[in-house]
């Protein structure tokens, strides 16, 4: 395994339109060996979790879930790609699809923030 997450906190810096995560939430990881889950919350999120493994070198996937603003209850996966800026700071390359909805695909982007805030 090439990266770690734990104790982590990511932003987005990207996301598709038909995406709810903004450059306003974040994300709160831990690793523990190929098990990979998070927190995460602010925006048009107010409360989510995610849960998956390492599948590669540079890879993982999950499922997530969430509560919108709206009280509505939100639901997909996401295969994410691992790389690093110069600083070392970790970019995580998202390719996601809903499973409630419209179950529409998109794509996002989060990076690493300098700080991690315990949820």
């Amino acid at each position: 395994m090439s990266f770690d997450l734990d104790n982590k906190t990511f932003t987005a810096a990207c996301n598709s339109a038909n995406g709810e995560v903004g450059s306003d939430t974040l994300f709160f990881y831990k690793q523990v060996g190929d098990i990979i889950q998070a927190e995460y919350r602010g925006g048009e999120i107010v409360q989510g979790n995610l849960l998956g493994r390492v599948t590669g070198n540079k890879t993982f996937e999950f499922n997530y879930q969430h509560i919108s603003a709206d009280l509505s209850l939100k639901a997909g996966h996401c295969k994410s790609t691992v790389s690093f800026q110069q600083n070392g700071a970790i970019i995580l390359s998202e390719n996601w699809q809903w499973f409630s909805g419209d179950k529409s695909k998109g794509t996002s982007q989060l990076v690493e923030s300098n700080t991690y805030a315990t949820v």
